[in-house]
């Protein structure tokens, strides 16, 4: 059995910086005494706190002042503008990189939309696009404050390691200390859609939600899980493998080396190969070969048999997961993304019909706000996050 933990006065110092600092950046402008007054924190506390936070650029004295009575106050805001992120989402056929201020927006972006590498060879398709991103001259001369990369796999985030990424052959992959070998910033490492659902809870669908869940269906299928605010990463840090889902009987029993078993017949890849063994008869070898899941659904909207009955199937697939999903974590919100929902006109109204009757609390399903971009955004969450010693409060009931 694990020991108790207690709060040291250190501990206490973090939790109190962090609420002061979430504050801020939620409801600024916003005066040092009104945050000592809706904290119950001393204003002494607070100042301190506040001077720290100027100290490092992440909060700024407002223009605007508030009338008091006798005198004025300064305001104090969120200083969105004044440091970088670099994010990364590494994903198994697609990276995409981009820089961004602290406030979400992107001043710069990098697009491999093939880069078909593995191993090492991917280390070196991703420092190429960090270093081309270093040397944007968009940066402005702001300081980077850290480099988050989403690895398509399971990560052990506090070290920086992918566990196991199949679609890069990654095994206990040091990309942390190799990266910042390479860069000298701060580099956080997590699984892709772990950051993807942080950048739709802070910047996307998910904004004031607490318990939300994003399911992203691309090469892969994956779930990034959020519960009261907090990021769940299970006890080995790999929650959300829902691409492991068994969806019938007929799954048992097989070993699932590479990509699970939801993922063979759901996924980008999956709906591609279902779509080849439906025209095998049809097209020649290399039109089949290069049929990808885009094509399907283009064929579909055209009304083409063969691919609606693919995407037909694909629909009572993903409604079983996202049925299952909502029975087992209740969130507020599911989130649909990746890069197949890009079609989700054709998936979230089919999937909802399916799931009709089926559970107590129907799932409020949506798409993705944010697209390519939801896991450099939650980039900017995890780098603030693990550059800042970031404590999240939660009274029990």
């Amino acid at each position: 059995m694990a020991l108790l933990q207690t709060i040291t006065p250190e501990d206490m110092r973090r939790i109190n910086r962090s609420c002061v600092l979430e504050m801020i950046r939620l409801q600024g402008p916003i005066s040092r005494t009104a945050i000592s007054q809706q904290l119950d924190v001393s204003l002494p506390t607070v100042m301190r706190i506040v001077d720290d936070l100027l100290d490092e650029h992440l909060v700024q004295r407002d223009a605007d002042t508030q009338w008091s009575g006798g005198r004025r106050r300064s305001l104090l805001s969120f200083n969105s503008e004044g440091q970088i992120v670099l994010g990364v989402d590494l994903g198994g056929t697609k990276m995409f990189g981009a820089l961004s201020t602290l406030g979400g927006e992107v001043v710069d972006e990098v697009h491999f939309p093939q880069h078909g590498t593995s191993g090492d060879e991917s280390f070196d398709q991703l420092l190429q696009m960090v270093e081309t991103l270093l040397a944007s001259p968009r940066l402005a001369g702001r300081p980077v404050r850290g480099i988050g990369v989403g690895a398509p796999g399971v990560t052990r985030h506090e070290e920086g390691i992918v566990t196991w990424a199949p679609s890069l052959q990654w095994r206990d992959y040091p990309l942390r200390h190799k990266l910042e070998e390479h860069t000298g910033i701060p580099v956080s490492v997590d699984n892709d859609v772990n950051l993807a659902v942080l950048g739709e809870l802070w910047f996307g669908a998910g904004r004031n939600v607490r318990n939300m869940v994003l399911i992203t269906v691309g090469t892969g299928i994956g779930s990034g899980i959020v519960i009261n605010g907090v990021l769940y990463r299970g006890s080995r840090e790999a929650s959300g493998e829902i691409g492991y889902f068994l969806p019938g009987r007929e799954f048992l029993g097989r070993h699932y080396d590479q990509f699970g078993a939801l993922e063979e017949i759901a996924s980008g890849n999956g709906i591609a190969d279902r779509g080849r063994r439906e025209l095998r008869d049809a097209r020649r070898p290399e039109e089949l070969a290069a049929l990808t899941a885009e094509d399907v659904f283009k064929a579909a909207r055209d009304g083409e048999a063969w691919a609606l009955k693919v995407i037909h199937e694909t629909v009572d697939y993903l409604a079983m997961a996202v049925g299952n999903v909502q029975a087992l974590f209740d969130p507020e919100l599911i989130v649909l993304g990746g890069g197949v929902a890009r079609s989700a006109d054709l998936l979230i109204e089919p999937i909802l019909r399916r799931l009709e009757g089926a559970l107590p609390m129907p799932p409020r399903l949506v798409p993705s706000s944010l697209g390519r971009r939801a896991a450099v955004m939650g980039a900017i969450v995890n780098v603030l996050h693990n550059t800042d010693d970031f404590f999240v409060v939660q009274k029990l009931s």
